[in-house]
């Protein structure tokens, strides 16, 4: 179990190195927020700068994708088994090191290259975090409220990251937006050596399978890759690589019932919380990538928005995320509920979507992106504080850091789907008009609204799911 001080009482000074030890697991988890959505506004500059080609700029994403996805659950394990401070720590200057790699990268393969990197350090950071801070506030309402505090950084720094990318690039050039991660890193990671406690954790000879962990990283990865990279690929070779990664599921599933030390404990998914939050999740999230990413896209492309004026149009969502999820999220879940604090903010996320699925060719900001921008933002800090303290009050304290790493590994495979998915539909739709001589601004207006138009769905099908999966269970 972590803790920050060893004291027996809960004296101030332990309440202060608690919510230090919480700043500082935010500062590590924003800076891989951050680098998840930073590139894409300044990807028309990294084209421009080395070369890259239209198929080849994808893997500037893709190559962080999916070692990230790929290694979060035996990140998250090998944190309950090695120390979850070791892991966080390590993956903190792996991390820091590989952003310095990729902001002095002046070719191609570097640039690919530091960014796999920078996935390895971002999932040794991130799938330890959520066990740590269960671990730091057992008690349920300040856990609510640490929760809540720690949402609101991840879910802000998503939004940020977009600002962010337009202004760096913009006002200096886009190797700073991965420079900027130095500092950060460097403060981070001595304080965490300063304020976390050491811990031993179980140790290697416990548990640590390494055949599992190589057949589920396996099978992550190429899901991952399934998924980011479907729109380059022909079917066949698509269906191939699918069922290649449902063949290395099933053999870590029923290596896992036969293993005397299983990598993964199946008993995690017969937690009705657990997996229901999850799965609910994927959906989510699923909706949220797809709208930032499309949303920025849309700003640029159809409104004719430059870099940084597009990072500050989506500078009033992680202002929004912030003050509600700080202010308002822990408050509200303790006096109505998480189950019907996740489902109110769900609601607000479908009517966001849809609101955008009627975003025409000539809209405007304030009219068209900004109502939705903030249903958006509303519901997303509403529900996300709600579904991640269902789904870790499902895990018991031994199973904490898995529990973790399984969290952001859904996270990471929700978003690469919903990414996927919805840039296909839009990218499909937007081609189909141009063959028929819609004009080009048109067209893609087009694309776009029928991309929101299926997040619309996707986030009604996340609200279901959390009305029947994660109903309260009555007593007696």
């Amino acid at each position: 179990m972590t803790a920050v001080v060893e004291t027996p009482t809960r004296t101030p000074h332990r309440t202060y190195s608690r919510w230090t030890a919480l700043v500082v697991l935010c500062a590590g988890t924003l800076m891989t927020i951050l680098d998840g959505n930073i590139v894409t506004v300044a990807m028309p500059a990294v084209q421009s700068d080395l070369g890259f080609s239209g198929p080849g700029l994808a893997w500037v994403v893709n190559a962080y994708l999916i070692p990230f996805g790929g290694l979060l659950l035996l990140a998250g394990r090998l944190g309950d088994l090695v120390g979850r401070k070791r892991m966080f720590t390590a993956g903190l200057a792996v991390f820091t090191a590989a952003s310095v790699l990729c902001g002095v990268a002046t070719g191609q393969g570097m640039l690919i290259a530091a960014r796999a990197l920078q996935g390895v350090g971002g999932a040794m950071t991130s799938a330890v975090v959520l066990g740590m801070l269960v671990a730091l506030f057992p008690e349920p309402r300040e856990r609510a409220r640490a929760i809540a505090v720690f949402s609101a950084v991840g879910a802000a720094g998503g939004a940020l990251g977009t600002f962010l990318g337009g202004a760096l690039t913009q006002a200096l050039n886009w190797h700073w937006i991965f420079l900027i991660n130095l500092p950060i890193g460097i403060v981070a990671l001595v304080a965490a050596v300063r304020v976390l406690a050491p811990e031993d954790g179980e140790g290697l000879g416990r548990g640590a399978d390494f055949p599992g962990a190589a057949l589920v990283t396996g099978a992550l990865m190429l899901t991952v890759y399934v998924i980011v990279g479907s729109g380059d690929r022909a079917p066949a070779t698509t269906l191939f690589l699918g069922l290649a990664a449902v063949a290395l599921f099933t053999a870590f599933v029923l290596r896992q019932a036969r293993a005397a030390r299983p990598l993964l404990r199946l008993r995690l998914f017969g937690s009705r919380l657990l997996s229901g939050a999850n799965a609910v999740q994927i959906l989510m999230i699923a909706t949220m990538y797809g709208f930032q990413f499309l949303g920025a896209l849309y700003v640029q492309r159809v409104l004719g928005f430059g870099e940084l004026l597009t990072g500050t149009a989506f500078l009033p969502a992680p202002v929004a995320i912030g003050v509600l999820m700080l202010g308002l999220s822990a408050r509200t879940i303790g006096r109505f509920g998480a189950y019907r604090v996740l489902l109110a903010g769900l609601a607000l996320i479908v009517a966001g979507m849809a609101l955008l699925s009627r975003a025409p060719a000539d809209g405007s900001y304030l009219a068209d992106v900004l109502p939705p921008l903030l249903l958006l933002s509303v519901g997303f800090a509403a529900a996300m504080p709600a579904l991640t303290g269902l789904a870790m009050s499902g895990a018991r304290e031994e199973d904490a850091g898995l529990a973790s790493g399984l969290f952001n590994t859904t996270q990471v495979v929700g978003g690469s789907l919903g990414l996927a998915v919805l840039s296909v539909l839009a990218a499909n739709r937007t081609e189909g008009l141009l063959e028929h001589g819609t004009a080009l601004v048109a067209a893609t207006a087009e694309g776009y609204q029928l991309a929101f138009g299926a997040g619309t769905g996707i986030a009604v099908g996340a609200l279901v799911l959390a009305a029947v999966a994660l109903r309260p269970r009555t007593k007696g």
